[in-house]
């Protein structure tokens, strides 16, 4: 494999039980045996459930002694300090979320935590005054940062992230009024990260999530980031995560494989298990 960047390739999530019906999982797989099988295909995946809920390093100590040596992890921020913030209260969050994700770092197998924010949440004073605090009181944890609203794209957010060392989650999601958009920038040359949400306008804001992602990448749409902007991306950063969120039916898993193929054909990573490897017993 040629080029400088490691690039890991996986999926928002693993434990989906409709990834079972969907024959990406065997027949019968419980939601504790699924992590072995993700990793078969995919060397990172990013845990969403730290959002719903406070992680506990007791659940944390677990998944290690399940997922094979190499195996890393990125974890959303707990929305108590993306969604629902208290402002009396998030300090005591954050030492919290600290404390829950400690053997991920200890470990050395945390890439990144991303601050996931709303798109509500809107570059005003306040908001901007929150997110430096934030970014300073989790100081000593690798971070990434995903906005939804447009009026973060800007050079002087890209500026500052850079400054700060926080890498700025790239998007692939629909075009829409007010989203944030794509935007091929590395503000941390340690880093980037990647997020393909599917490209679903009608569903975006149905406020369903079984259909806001709900969609399967084309063949084409794959190749225009194998071929387009991962390298640019790849050339600017030692490492780069990149995952899928479009969950609904295992479009995830299957475009996650897709791409990894198309990246190890030019040789920028490894070639992926087939499909097939996880329904083997």
């Amino acid at each position: 494999m040629s080029g400088a960047c490691e690039i890991r390739v996986g999926t928002c999530g693993y434990s989906y039980p409709e990834w079972v019906e969907a024959g990406f999982y065997p027949p019968g797989t419980r939601a504790a045996d699924m992590l072995p099988l993700y990793a078969r295909h995919f060397s990172v995946t990013e845990l969403n459930f730290t959002w719903y809920q406070m992680p506990k390093a007791p659940a944390l100590e677990r998944m290690l002694r399940l997922a094979p040596p190499g195996f890393a992890f990125t974890a959303k921020l707990t929305r108590t300090l993306t969604h629902e913030v208290d402002p009396g209260r998030w300090r005591g969050q954050v030492a919290l979320y600290r404390e829950g994700v400690s053997p991920l770092l200890e470990e050395r197998r945390l890439l990144a935590v991303l601050l996931q924010f709303p798109a509500s949440f809107v570059r005003a004073p306040a908001s901007r005054l929150y997110l430096a605090q934030l970014i300073e009181a989790l100081e000593g944890l690798p971070l990434a940062v995903e906005f939804r609203h447009a009026s973060w794209a800007e050079e002087r957010v890209f500026r500052e992230l850079a400054r700060r060392r926080v890498s700025l989650a790239v998007l692939d999601a629909p075009p829409l009024p007010g989203l944030f958009p794509t935007v091929e920038e590395v503000t941390h040359p340690g880093l980037f990260y990647v997020r393909l949400h599917g490209r679903n306008a009608r569903g975006w804001r149905s406020g369903n999530l079984q259909q806001q992602f709900d969609y399967d990448y084309s063949e084409a749409e794959l190749r225009g980031w194998a071929e387009g902007a991962i390298p640019r991306l790849a050339a600017r950063a030692a490492r780069g995560v990149i995952v899928f969120n479009n969950h609904v039916r295992a479009q995830a898993a299957r475009n996650a494989l897709g791409l990894q193929r198309l990246l190890a054909a030019s040789g920028l990573a490894p070639a992926p298990a087939p499909w097939s490897a996880a329904s083997s017993t």
